[in-house]
């Protein structure tokens, strides 16, 4: 049926599958005689044998899709994994998904890959309107693809960065609806950046005729992610959809999927991909998938959104503790912000410190954004970089609860934040003693004078 089974298989199951698969390709026939100069030889055994000897790659130089006749076993892999992992993303709640799959590339490179699609549809285009997001790979994504991206300054609603939507149809006005090529979106972010305003972006790329492409990264752990795109595809146009496998499907890095709609657009992109691909993400995604079935995807799923509300919670008595607060993100279901205020009002250099004392005590993951940091990104200078905004109103520090998270993580991370904390505080304890110390005796001294 080409779906992800609800119930896992076993591993040896999977390894007789994959078996079965190799033994259709070409390089594995007890006779074959290649005179070609890809003949899928491999010297190393153990080279061979970390791939199940599936070592054509998928699709063909014309297509990444294709079938390749003398690798049978490797195109029906390539074949299923696309089924399996559509499977999977209506499952995750966009339900009305048509087409997709899946490419040997991370997030960024694939937003390229759309980019560079979309130039043939339109060739006059040369912008691309981007809401904010300090994240280089996003960003680089659309100059590595010869665009010039426009980006619109996010609006802050509480402690909240989201969307400014008038900025943005200002500026479609102002260039001209056929000079920009795509609105560029982004779903999944680092609070205190939420989701972007997807359904109304995507009313007005149907009302100005733009197509609109979403960075769904991190997204499809999210059902609220999930159901921006399920619901800007119904109101109005969203052309395509890029998230990652590592992030979503707990797989090594460098493989996405790019979806959409339109299943002759997601073809195109498709045919768009130079030459043959590796097969490795799409091998390592469908062993995942196939050993955890649907059941066990779903349990992820909801093991991941309880450790949020824990994360939330735990955090935020922390933050009291300290005098400092959770900020209040409602709308970015993944990460969690926590001010550090008081640690940047006592030196300059103690928020980048906290940052690396976490990271010498084992906490990865944990983003540590100071106030007015400036960075320039290929000749593009970002003012108060990180925090998605020229001037946000405190320092702080970022947690996500991201698929795959236990309780035990949380838990030693809360430890160790908290530990930190107190030694900054125990400083900052000890220096105001020996201000007032050095205070009280220069005015002793004042007297005696």
């Amino acid at each position: 049926k080409g779906k992800c089974p609800e119930d896992g298989w076993d591993e040896s199951t999977i390894e007789l599958f994959l078996h079965e698969l190799a033994i259709m390709d070409s390089n594995n026939f007890l006779g074959n005689c290649g005179v070609g100069e890809r003949e899928g030889r491999v010297v190393s055994g153990l080279v061979a044998r970390r791939h199940y000897r599936l070592i054509h790659g998928i699709g063909r130089s014309g297509d990444i899709s294709a079938v390749q006749p003398k690798a049978a076993g490797s195109s029906l892999l390539n074949k299923l994994t696309n089924s399996v992992v559509l499977d999977v993303i209506k499952l995750a709640g966009v339900r009305t998904v048509t087409s997709c799959f899946v490419v040997p590339m991370a997030t960024g490179m694939s937003l390229t890959l759309c980019f560079l699609t979309l130039r043939h549809k339109r060739p006059k285009a040369k912008y691309i309107i981007w809401p904010r997001i300090d994240q280089k790979s996003c960003f680089k994504s659309m100059i590595t693809a010869g665009f010039e991206p426009v980006v619109i300054e996010n609006v802050l609603e509480g402690d909240e960065l989201r969307t400014d939507l008038e900025a943005v149809e200002t500026k479609i006005k102002a260039l001209g609806a056929e000079n920009i090529l795509c609105v560029h979106s982004t779903t999944s972010c680092f609070a205190p950046r939420v989701p972007d305003r997807l359904e109304e972006l995507a009313v007005i790329c149907a009302n100005y005729d733009i197509p609109h492409i979403v960075n769904n990264a991190y997204g499809v752990q999210s059902s609220k992610c999930m159901h921006l795109i399920q619901q800007g595809a119904r109101v109005g146009r969203i052309d395509a959809f890029v998230q990652s496998l590592d992030k979503n499907f707990m797989v090594p890095v460098g493989g996405a999927i790019i979806a959409g709609f339109n299943e002759s657009f997601i073809q195109e992109i498709s045919k768009m991909y130079p030459g043959r691909a590796s097969a490795s993400p799409s091998l390592d995604v469908l062993i995942t998938l196939l050993s955890l079935g649907t059941s066990g995807y779903k349990k992820l799923l909801k093991e991941r959104k309880e450790m949020f509300l824990y994360l939330s919670c735990e955090l935020k008595k922390l933050a009291d503790n300290h005098n400092e607060r959770l900020l209040d993100t409602p709308h970015n279901p993944i990460s969690l912000a926590m001010s550090l205020k008081n640690l940047d009002e006592t030196n300059d250099a103690a928020v980048t410190q906290l940052g690396s004392m976490l990271f010498t005590r084992q906490v990865s993951g944990a983003r540590v954004v100071p106030c007015g940091s400036v960075q320039t990104v290929n000749n593009y200078t970002f003012k108060g970089f990180m925090s998605h905004a020229n001037d946000y109103a405190c320092a702080y520090l970022n947690a996500a609860s991201a698929i795959g998270i236990k309780k035990q993580d949380v838990d030693v991370f809360l430890k160790r934040l908290d530990k930190c904390l107190k030694t900054f505080r125990k400083e900052a304890k000890q220096e105001k003693c020996m201000n007032e110390i050095s205070d009280s005796n220069a005015a002793t001294e004042q007297l005696e004078d």
